[in-house]
């Protein structure tokens, strides 16, 4: 059986990393890795293959503890076995493989023993047959001499008999009773809300639009603010441009040629990974789109899926990328350690920020001249256009600091990190103004509500909301410091958050592959969807009655919402 070899065996892990969504990790193993390098063919790697290659070395070891309790035997056992039957059989058709093999080798001689040891057997049932009746005569004869009370002795035993026989029927089907195991506790309150709410709360195939068109997993997705189109972005090296109807869905798959542009990031075949798709956003006016790619390469298109320039300074994959408010400025943060303000004009670089000592993960503008960047250092950073050095430093993290978003006012800025907390900052102090420590694992993601002032809804309360590893999606009231609801619903980690543009609702996206709706009045599941992959991002259109969530089987679901 041949080998695997380290570079194939670095491309299976560093698939399974972004199906998995880990995203940042895959990027940093694939630079340090060279995986741009490999002359992997992408396409051919199905979907899983690095779990199921484990799955199928644990199936291995479990054949060769099982196939025979004989050391002498095993490699006669495995010489009828195929390296393509160990991929493509599970261990109970591999048994019978070998036995059946094991039966064809032997041919003539097996069917002889069987014969020579069926008639010891026979012989030796009739001996036993003999000496059983032998003996129940002699007993027969006893219970003639004995008397009467022999018999109702054994009567009297019966019924306990068959009492001790009902209880033990009964201790034995305690275990699985209403199936669940003794020993073992009901559901969890989080498994009762997620099931009641999928029963009562599907959001029907009717209103789902299904576009079909990319061939890897969908990392990004982003509604125009101008209109009724929807960007996605994607491992298969393009961004696409897809122009959905307003109103309702008819439902089901759209993968016509005349609702999408392609937006090639490589010319020819689409499976280069250095050209992976990462990030994108549309600028204000919803007139040109920018895209961020693994090559480090950041490009800016137009709504007709025309290339309107390629941005080149990075000299590492590209992570996170934002539009200034005035559209002037584009925003990039990148695996070199640095982000770079390109003057979109100019079609050039004006400045570029070196203080991170890791890759920046993420960037977010507080306005039209300064932005936060955070890092795999634990650092965060206040920077501004013409400085030199960051005009506010934020030290607190113990981890990686996976996020940064500002307030609507641009004066508090929240983080989220791996060190299973998030933060709260003011421009006015260097420490943190709250600590939030409710989430028990990583936090990959948070939010602000579009709600308070400085908003289009002064009258509600400001809110934030984090995202987990945990499983969870925890809301907090930015003022007090407090937590106001965990929202229990998913069972894999969280990816993805967005609030409806009235702040009402929040959509939350899971690698569980479904995507909850909340009422954050209510703090409880109003509408789900559960599509056929894990969920990368979801967001809402402007109008708010539309939501598209990008998925890991390389589609992206538009559903429409109305309560």
């Amino acid at each position: 059986m041949s080998s695997i070899t380290s570079e194939e065996l670095n491309y299976l892990v560093f698939r399974y990393l972004q199906e998995s969504g880990l995203l940042h990790s895959a990027f940093v193993l694939g630079y340090e890795a060279g995986i741009n390098k490999c002359n992997i063919d992408g396409n051919l790697v199905p979907p899983r293959a690095l779990i199921t290659f484990v799955q199928k070395g644990l199936q291995y070891l479990e054949m060769e503890a099982n196939l025979s309790n004989s050391d002498v035997d095993m490699d006669e056992d495995f010489s009828f076995l195929q390296p393509m039957d160990l991929i493509t059989k599970d261990v109970c058709e591999l048994r019978q493989m070998v036995k059946e093999k094991k039966k064809n080798l032997n041919g003539d001689r097996d069917k002889e023993n069987d014969v020579d040891r069926g008639h010891e057997i026979e012989h030796g049932r009739v001996k036993e047959k003999e000496r059983l009746d032998r003996e129940k005569e002699r007993e027969r004869d006893k219970e003639r001499v004995e008397n009467e009370k022999e018999p109702e002795k054994q009567h009297e035993s019966h019924p306990d008999k068959e009492m001790l026989t009902v209880q033990e029927e009964k201790v034995n089907s305690k275990p699985e009773e209403n199936g669940v195991l003794q020993g073992e506790k009901g559901p969890e309150p989080m498994d009762i809300a997620t099931t009641s709410a999928s029963e009562s709360f599907e959001i029907p195939n009717s209103d789902v639009t299904i576009l079909e068109g990319h061939t890897s997993e969908v990392c990004a997705c982003a509604w125009s603010p101008a209109g009724s189109l929807l960007a996605s972005g994607s491992g298969d090296s393009t961004a696409r441009i897809w122009t959905i109807a307003d109103g309702t869905s008819n439902g089901g798959a759209q993968n016509g040629p005349l609702n999408v542009l392609v937006l090639k990031h490589v010319k020819g075949r689409t499976n280069e990974k250095s050209k992976d798709v990462t990030t994108l956003d549309w600028n204000g006016e919803g007139t040109l789109l920018a895209t961020g790619s693994y090559d480090g390469q950041a490009r800016i298109w137009s709504t007709n899926g025309d290339l309107k320039c390629t941005l080149s300074k990075h000299k590492g994959p590209i992570f996170s990328l934002k539009w200034n408010k005035k559209g002037d400025y584009l925003l990039t943060g990148s695996c070199d350690k640095t982000a770079i303000v390109w003057d979109v004009k100019t079609e050039e670089w004006k400045q570029q920020f070196e203080f991170h000592s890791g890759p920046t993960l993420d960037v977010d503008w507080r306005n039209n001249v300064s932005f936060a960047t955070s890092s795999t250092d634990n650092m965060i950073y206040v920077c501004k256009i013409g400085e030199n050095r960051p005009i506010k430093t934020f030290a607190g993290h113990q981890g990686e600091v996976n996020c940064v978003k500002w307030d609507p006012t641009g004066s508090l800025l929240a983080s989220c990190s791996d060190d299973v907390t998030a933060k709260i900052w003011n421009m006015k102090q260097d420490k943190y103004v709250h600590d939030l420590r409710e989430h028990s694992k990583e936090i990959y993601t948070i939010r602000w509500s579009p709600t308070g002032s400085g908003t289009n809804n002064p009258n509600q309360q400001l809110i934030l909301a984090s995202a987990s590893f945990d499983s969870t999606v925890k809301l907090w009231d930015v003022e007090l410091g407090k937590l106001l609801y965990s929202l229990n619903g998913h069972r894999e980690p969280v990816y993805s958050l967005a609030f409806s543009p009235t702040g009402e609702y929040l959509a939350s996206g899971s690698l569980d592959k479904s995507m909850h709706i909340w009422s954050l009045k209510e703090g409880k599941i109003v509408k789900t969807y559960t599509g056929n992959g894990g969920i990368f991002e979801v967001c809402w259109n402007k109008e708010g009655d539309k939501i598209a969530a990008c998925f890991a089987n390389h589609t992206v679901c538009v559903l429409d919402f109305r309560m």
